[in-house]
């Protein structure tokens, strides 16, 4: 029974966060509909050794404990991305810290990483390991860590072996200092001992801000590909507020993701698959909210797209909407897989 069009309305008048909560209750009591169609041969993908059925994939932040992966693979998700998780539990920021910008469509959010630590994710990953499916495990530094690094590091111990690919997340606006690691010579120091730390091949990918100058992109693009790393992920949320309608929350602090962000962040993908001269996967995050939005990712340079603010507005519903829609554009190019399409307006 899909209770979530009944309660949608509802939550909207419900404190950001605690409606998060009720949503992730209701994921884990089976309330949200599953999607069983087989995905279109044309959405299939494969990287880094994983078939991927189609290219959507839910955002970090979405499940950072690990809660509900399975729940969202059967809303029709090629993958999910859980975390961000932290070596050592911490609260986040003081509350509130989540805003809509209903008219927007976007959120605002300065969270702060706030999790139950590895140890709790650990076992959620132990418990689901013989289930498939692609779980990314998105991991980060506590806020109060004495070297940040290190914490990276024990993430890649923590969950190899559980994790189908780790995402290193140092472009949160959320946590003072921590963007300071896309510098170069910080970054080649951080990329250096989290891929020492791995012992097998999971795939690493590095998620990056879309704040950033182009000689700043040319050194992130520089450090990926000679220390070949597995895949990017552009981008995170801004912390800038251009064009925003002046509104209640359009100037609190922290990022903003969502409608706003899809010029911006397809902008600086398109930067990074040209600088990476297309040799490393790219996952296409920010303001999909629509198989022309995936579609036009694709274009830009994206592999796989992910999503999430645009699910608080129109619900589980929207990863098949998002697929069929992505499905019939390639076919109206004339384009027979998604891989064909990569790129396709970057070059």
């Amino acid at each position: 029974m899909d209770l979530f069009p009944l309660a949608r309305p509802a939550l909207r008048f419900v404190e950001p966060e605690r409606a998060h909560r009720l949503t992730i209750l209701a994921l884990k009591l089976g309330l949200a509909p599953r999607d069983v169609a087989p995905d279109p041969s044309s959405l299939g993908i494969d990287l880094w050794g994983m078939h991927f059925p189609n290219p959507v994939g839910i955002a970090a932040g979405f499940d950072k404990n690990g809660e509900v992966p399975d729940a969202m693979l059967k809303l029709g998700l090629g993958f999910a991305e859980v975390g961000t998780v932290t070596p050592r539990p911490q609260s986040g920021n003081p509350r509130p810290r989540v805003f809509r910008l209903a008219d927007e469509r976007a959120v605002v959010n300065r969270l702060g990483f706030n999790n139950e630590g590895h140890d709790a994710l650990k076992r959620r990953l132990v418990a689901r390991r013989a289930r498939p499916g692609i779980i990314g495990v998105n991991i980060g530094a506590n806020k109060d860590s004495a070297d940040r690094v290190a914490d990276y590091e024990a993430g890649i111990a923590a969950f190899e072996g559980l994790a189908s690919y780790f995402t290193v997340n140092i472009s949160s606006p959320n946590t003072p200092g921590l963007r300071a690691l896309q510098n170069r010579a910080e970054l080649e120091g951080l990329v250096t001992r989290v891929l020492k730390a791995r012992k097998g091949r999971t795939p690493v990918l590095l998620k990056i801000a879309p704040d950033l100058n182009d000689e700043e992109l040319a050194d992130i693009a520089a450090v990926a590909c000679e220390q070949k790393l597995d895949g990017l992920i552009v981008s995170n949320t801004t912390i800038h507020r251009e064009g925003l309608v002046s509104g209640p929350h359009a100037r609190e602090a922290g990022g903003l993701s969502g409608r706003p962000l899809f010029a911006l962040s397809t902008e600086v993908l398109c930067s990074m698959y040209r600088l990476t001269n297309g040799k490393i996967p790219i996952v296409g995050v920010g303001g999909v909210s629509s198989g022309a939005d995936a579609y036009a990712k694709i274009r830009a340079g994206a592999s796989l797209v992910q999503l999430y603010t645009a699910l608080t507005y129109d619900g589980p519903t929207l990863v098949s909407r998002i697929k069929r829609e992505l499905a019939l554009l390639l076919a109206a190019d004339g384009i027979a897989h998604l891989r064909d399409a990569v790129g396709l307006d970057a070059k």
